[in-house]
């Protein structure tokens, strides 16, 4: 168990090996921790013996925290891999599990978000910068999906845009919390916890260059929910057992859906689910900052259509839905200034 990003790593080391212990693990802290007093955390990163025990454990844990701190202590200097880092691959190749949440999900790609603005929209406005916003993950799902958290809960979903646009990335999977996604041998993704993951397919999108702000058109975007599976190879989905196709003769919103902030807490998928249980085809959300943010003025439209292609199934007794390949266009707009003024 590596609590290599946490703040507090010999409290969240304690604590989380407790967890995995009591659920039948039989986890050890791997003491690798630049907040870990008294160790100098690139010389234990290159112990031979620790290494050898990571090499054969069954698998690894990350911790939340900073993910800097996990490329930072694993990764030399120069970029190329430290004794454990070596040691993990290892033991992957020959089928131990790494799994991790929060920042010890972020690693799981080639790139990951390194030191982002707080917020989304700025990110939209104004682009990711290499080195700052973004930097190399660890890449153990591999060099084509492009991975992120907290997705839904923090509103996460249109960061992820122009990082795999920067990077050249067609496929990214942004899981939200308390959820895992679970990735087999055959890259079958299965979907457990209490939400569920954003799925942005940009093989067939396309941005206009003579444009300089942020835009796309034809990008598919998917949600996936508890026990869904997803192909990472063929791009096909299957969902969970117990649901079936939204009814359409019996739609439950029928008035316009426009949100003026699609990228609060849970508002894109909230969006999405009104918009399959409609008689409508498209549906449309606003992101912008206020006032006292750089070029006010600038603002995006997010439209999400209906498609033939589109599937959408929904769990009569839970009420929860699996949505997929909805096309999603972003265009800049420019918000009017003062967006409101008091009566």
């Amino acid at each position: 168990m590596f609590p290599t990003a946490a703040e507090n790593p010999e409290r969240e080391g304690a604590l989380t090996v407790a967890n995995l212990n009591r659920h039948g693990a039989q986890a050890v802290v791997v003491p690798i921790a630049p907040r870990l007093a008294g160790r100098y955390v690139r010389k234990v990163a290159e112990d031979p013996a620790l290494a050898a025990f990571v090499r054969s454990a069954g698998g690894a844990f990350f911790t939340g925290g900073d993910q800097a701190r996990i490329t930072g202590a694993l990764r030399r200097p120069d970029g190329s891999n430290s004794a454990v880092l070596d040691a993990l691959w290892s033991m992957y190749r020959r089928g131990g599990v790494i799994a991790g949440t929060s920042a010890g999900a972020a690693i799981m790609s080639s790139t990951m978000f390194f030191d982002p603005p707080p917020d989304v929209a700025p990110l939209l406005k104004h682009g990711v910068v290499e080195g700052k916003d973004i930097a190399p993950g660890l890449g153990f799902i591999g060099d084509d999906i492009f991975i992120d958290q907290h997705l839904l809960a923090r509103g996460r979903f249109a960061r992820m845009l122009p990082a795999m646009l920067n990077k050249g990335y067609t496929l990214g999977l942004g899981i939200d919390e308390d959820t895992a996604a679970v990735v087999a041998p055959d890259r079958q993704v299965t979907m457990i916890g209490r939400t569920g993951a954003i799925v942005l397919d940009l093989k067939g999108a396309t941005t206009d260059k003579a444009q300089p702000q942020f835009n796309l058109s034809n990008a598919r975007i998917s949600y996936l929910d508890n026990g869904d599976r997803f192909d990472l190879v063929k791009r096909s989905f299957q969902h969970g057992t117990g649901k079936e196709a939204v009814d359409k003769t019996r739609p439950e919103h029928r008035a316009a859906l426009f949100y003026p902030d699609i990228l609060g807490n849970t508002a894109v998928l909230d969006l999405l689910v009104k918009l399959v249980d409609s008689d409508l085809q498209r549906a449309v959300g606003l992101a912008f900052e206020g006032p006292a943010s750089a070029a006010p003025e600038r603002g995006f439209e997010f439209t999400f259509t209906r498609m033939p292609d589109s599937g959408e199934y929904v769990a009569n007794r839970e009420d929860a839905y699996s949505i997929y390949r909805i096309r999603m266009d972003v265009r800049p707009v420019r918000m009017a200034q003062p967006l409101y003024t008091a009566e």
